[in-house]
């Protein structure tokens, strides 16, 4: 009878990966183009920039916050990347008389506003006590104001081709290595290894589990989620520069909502929104799931329109399964 209610627990814990995977063969089936070799590189590109974003807003998470300016902060770094990144003979070039900064330049001021965005962010809710969801929605509305500034809510194109190589590109020209994927995958261990074996990650799951214990045990609860809220910041800038250069070009619209997509793949890879439980691994499955789930759809010829629909009914039942498994454990 255990063993019964083990396999039904694991089973329904699991149902939404279970039900897209699922899902997903059926399209396979039906659309045999689903499983080719350029599909299945365009899902690792898809995924490792989502996956990036998503690790980024998983340490919020964890701490029982969340960051809704991610999207907005992600297009931010993606239009001050290809701003900078643009080719001196291009004709519509917003800095006609700037010349060509190296990649690694543009990447690290990318990262630095990126950084300072998570930095304020975490002032507000660690100083000033205001609610992670205000203080992030908050912010959201400003990045998307300053980008309107910077950007004069033109688009942006006409880049160097060395900086649309890094997400064209492959290791040893192999469709299934994309520089993408290596990128994130770097990056998942980094943060791995910061997540488990690194003291911050014991504080970070200890305010995750209750804050007021953490903060008699004498973690200093405040430099811990400025830590996770710049890291966020780091997580976008580096996101928005590879997806600058992955899109050929930037628009003020650029990572509208994706903050709601990296939540959903946290939630669906066992990130509880709870606090105190979330792993690498398992973000990595629920973005790599989630983003299945969008391309199946493309291929069955699902209209965008409904798929926002598909997409938003997805987060809510995540979700609500996250709050079914805390409900059961009290």
């Amino acid at each position: 009878m255990t063993e019964k209610k083990s396999f039904g627990n694991l089973v329904l814990n699991n149902a939404m990966i279970i039900f897209m995977i699922g899902a997903a063969f059926v399209v396979g089936f039906l659309r045999p183009t689903f499983f080719s070799m350029y599909n299945f590189k365009n899902l690792i590109s898809n995924t490792a920039v989502r996956f990036i974003i998503a690790v980024g807003v998983s340490g919020c998470l964890i701490t029982k916050g969340t960051d809704l300016s991610a999207g907005r902060t992600v297009g931010l770094a993606a239009c001050i990347a290809a701003t900078f990144m643009q080719a001196a003979d291009y004709s519509a070039k917003v800095y006609p008389n700037l010349g060509e900064l190296p990649m690694f330049v543009v990447l690290l001021g990318v990262v630095i506003v990126s950084v300072l965005i998570g930095l304020l962010n975490g002032l507000v809710i660690a100083l000033l006590n205001v609610p992670p969801f205000i203080a992030t929605l908050g912010m959201q509305t400003i990045v998307y104001g300053a980008c309107l500034v910077f950007t004069g809510a033109q688009p942006i194109g006409g880049l160097r081709k060395d900086y649309t190589n890094v997400s064209s590109g492959s290791i040893f020209n192999v469709q299934l290595l994309p520089y993408l994927g290596l990128i994130a995958l770097i990056i998942g261990i980094v943060m791995w290894f910061v997540y488990n074996k690194t003291p911050h990650g014991k504080y970070m799951y200890a305010i995750g589990g209750n804050e007021n214990s953490a903060e008699v045990s004498g973690i200093n609860t405040v430099k811990t989620k400025l830590v996770i809220y710049m890291t966020a910041g780091l997580m976008y800038g580096i996101a928005g520069f590879l997806l600058g250069a992955k899109s050929g070009g930037a628009s003020v619209n650029m990572g509208m909502g994706y903050e709601l997509e990296a939540i959903a793949g946290c939630t669906i890879g066992g990130v509880s929104t709870n606090g105190g439980v979330g792993r690498i691994s398992g973000i990595l499955i629920g973005v790599l799931v989630f983003e299945l789930l969008k391309i199946a759809m493309q291929f069955m010829g699902v209209e965008t329109s409904y798929t926002y629909i598909v997409q938003g009914i997805v987060i809510i039942i995540a979700v609500a399964l996250d709050i079914r498994k805390y409900v059961a454990k009290r």
